[in-house]
């Protein structure tokens, strides 16, 4: 049961970039339980994948330190603190939360497979049935091991409204190489997960980076993953309109990535950036005109073509943020960003792009994350595994 919420919750971060993983986890306990001002009701803890072969003395350790053995944490390719992203270089980053007056469920959760398919399990024991509303899961996961769609898809059909929020662990080549900890216990496979209920409110900011172009259409002719048809004409023949009509630097931007974006909720007459979920172009056919589409399409469908580039994905991040510090009723008091490894330097001219928009926006307020190999977050009211796209979650008192 949780505490009394008798008091706001309080949050502290601490980035390192020491080389030696000891010296680097002792420097950010000390820093965040200095700021805390004692021990954490949840810590969340990620580090780069050259201090992956330590990380169960890192977890029993950080236990000791902290306190508690409500851990999660994950290896990541490159790490996250306040208005700093640190790629592909030693570092780890802590964040810890007092959170009186909230309920939390910790969970290792792995995939074993059925002859119906297969099935999530590990789900506590003491997990009610129904959860409570308004909760929310973060969740990080082993991209080798464990499905993260099927666990996305279990909780939109049966405990919908929840939030799920986190990333898959990045940096490794092989399985056995991610590293997940859940208390003083690390593991290569499955999953890590908390569900949070109470007197906190979890909001979410997913930026997809890219931008509508052109007009939407009507999906009138589909096939699982396969467009044939958009308003009635071969896909190819409106993308080629739309291209006819672009100037030359988006008809450049289209030549390089091209992106199909589904409206998630048709019950609206206009469609702007962010109410789409956007999906790759992976192959067209030229001599029918039918496009292949990283996601499940049917007819009566409503989409628009996208394009990505670092201008696009800045504005997008910028506005969402500034969207959901003017919807909420205080200020966030802290947050975790799971960003993509696609973005940082790859996508951005300058580096700590998406850490130092949120900085700009939201205030030096307690941040950490990692770069991800697929991130989780909603899109409507619905959870779904993005690639590309900065997750946050953002932390408010009730």
């Amino acid at each position: 049961m949780p505490l009394e919420a008798t008091t706001p919750p309080a949050f502290a971060s601490a980035l390192s970039t020491r080389s030696h993983g000891e010296e680097a986890l002792r420097e950010v306990c000390d820093k965040t339980l200095g700021e805390l001002g004692g021990s954490p009701d949840l810590a969340l803890l990620f580090f780069s994948h050259h201090f992956a072969p330590l990380a169960e003395s890192l977890a029993r350790q950080a236990c000791d330190a902290l306190g508690t053995e409500r851990l999660l944490g994950c290896s990541g390719e490159s790490i996250v603190g306040v208005g700093r992203e640190v790629e592909g270089r030693p570092s780890m980053s802590l964040w810890l939360a007092r959170l009186p007056g909230v309920s939390l469920w910790p969970m290792h959760l792995g995939f074993e497979r059925s002859a119906e398919g297969g099935a999530i399990v590990g789900w506590p024991d003491d997990l009610p049935l129904t959860w409570p509303s308004a909760a929310a899961l973060i969740a990080l996961g082993d991209p080798f091991s464990f499905p993260a769609e099927l666990l996305l898809d279990r909780v939109n059909e049966d405990q919908p409204g929840t939030v799920v929020v986190g990333g898959m662990a990045s940096g490794a080549q092989t399985p056995g190489q991610s590293r997940l900890l859940l208390g003083s216990k690390s593991f290569d496979e499955g999953a890590v997960a908390v569900l949070l209920a109470g007197a906190v409110n979890v909001r979410t900011v997913v930026s997809q980076g890219c931008r509508p172009i052109g007009r939407h259409f009507v999906v009138t002719k589909a096939e699982r993953n396969i467009i044939h048809e958009l308003g009635g004409r071969p896909a190819l023949d409106q993308l080629k309109d739309i291209y006819a009509e672009l100037p030359t630097s988006e008809q450049a931007m289209m030549q390089h990535g091209l992106h199909v974006g589904r409206v998630v909720s048709e019950y609206q007459d206009h469609f702007v950036q962010g109410d789409f979920l956007v999906r790759n172009v992976v192959g067209i056919d030229n001599d029918s005109g039918a496009m292949a589409v990283a996601d499940v399409f049917r007819a009566g469908q409503t989409v628009q073509f996208h394009i990505r580039d670092h201008r696009s994905a800045d504005q997008e991040l910028h506005t969402l943020l500034e969207r959901a510090g003017r919807q909420s009723a205080a200020p966030p008091a802290a947050a975790l960003l799971f960003t993509c490894n696609g973005r940082g330097t790859r996508l951005f001219p300058q580096p700590h792009h998406d850490a130092q928009a949120v900085q700009k926006t939201l205030g030096e307020i307690p941040l950490a994350g990692f770069f991800a190999q697929g991130e989780m977050g909603p899109v409507g009211n619905r959870n779904f595994l993005h690639g590309f796209t900065a997750s946050l979650a953002l932390f408010e008192g009730k």
